[in-house]
């Protein structure tokens, strides 16, 4: 309980760090567009999580990241021309601790329910991600390449460790989650 006790409180000191992932910093080419997924814990955790989410919920494990891959395109096109959705931090936000749920939880949703979720979580990470990123096919096309990177890695991952260690898959979930919600926290706060 201790141990678990420090690393929830290591967590909670890092979110600030966390909320400030998306600051605008904008860019320009393909390698900008590849390493932009990967800052932030918002966007790194809902990938890798859909990842492992697929692997260990779905007959067909590149369903859901592919869904997530191209509504987060149509998501960063709108977002480019600054078509965004009300609340869309707090949105990001809420993609984590929804994935983190949905890893966790025992009762298994529907594969189109499911879908839906992820679908609409990533029509606003893509909102951000075209809000923060410069114009142009490079950059979306390393965006794409990054965020199925990180996907394949939570489908690694889920592969190898978590299909093996479903209660590791619950905490992890768990674990997840609470972060989501400090996220959550940080961007309304």
């Amino acid at each position: 309980m201790i141990r678990n006790s420090r690393a929830l409180a290591l967590l909670a000191a890092l979110l600030p760090i966390a909320a400030a992932a998306h600051t605008g910093h904008g860019g320009q080419g393909f390698v900008d567009g590849f390493a932009h997924p990967f800052f932030g814990a918002d966007h790194l955790l809902a990938m890798l999580l859909v990842g492992a989410w697929s692997v260990l919920n779905g007959r067909r494990a590149w369903t859901a990241p592919l869904v997530f891959m191209a509504v987060l395109a149509a998501g960063a096109a709108l977002g480019r021309y600054g078509l965004v959705v009300p609340q869309l931090e707090p949105l990001v936000a809420a993609s984590v601790l929804a994935l983190g749920v949905m890893l966790a939880l025992p009762l298994r949703m529907g594969l189109a329910a499911a879908l839906a979720v992820i679908g609409g979580f990533a029509l606003c990470h893509g909102m951000a991600h075209g809000g923060e990123l410069g114009h142009g096919a490079a950059i979306m096309a390393g965006m794409l390449l990054g965020s199925a990177l990180l996907h394949g890695i939570g489908m690694a991952f889920a592969h190898v460790v978590l299909k093996h260690r479903p209660r590791l898959a619950l905490r992890l979930g768990q674990l997840v989650a609470v972060v989501g919600g400090g996220l959550v926290l940080s961007t309304v706060l």
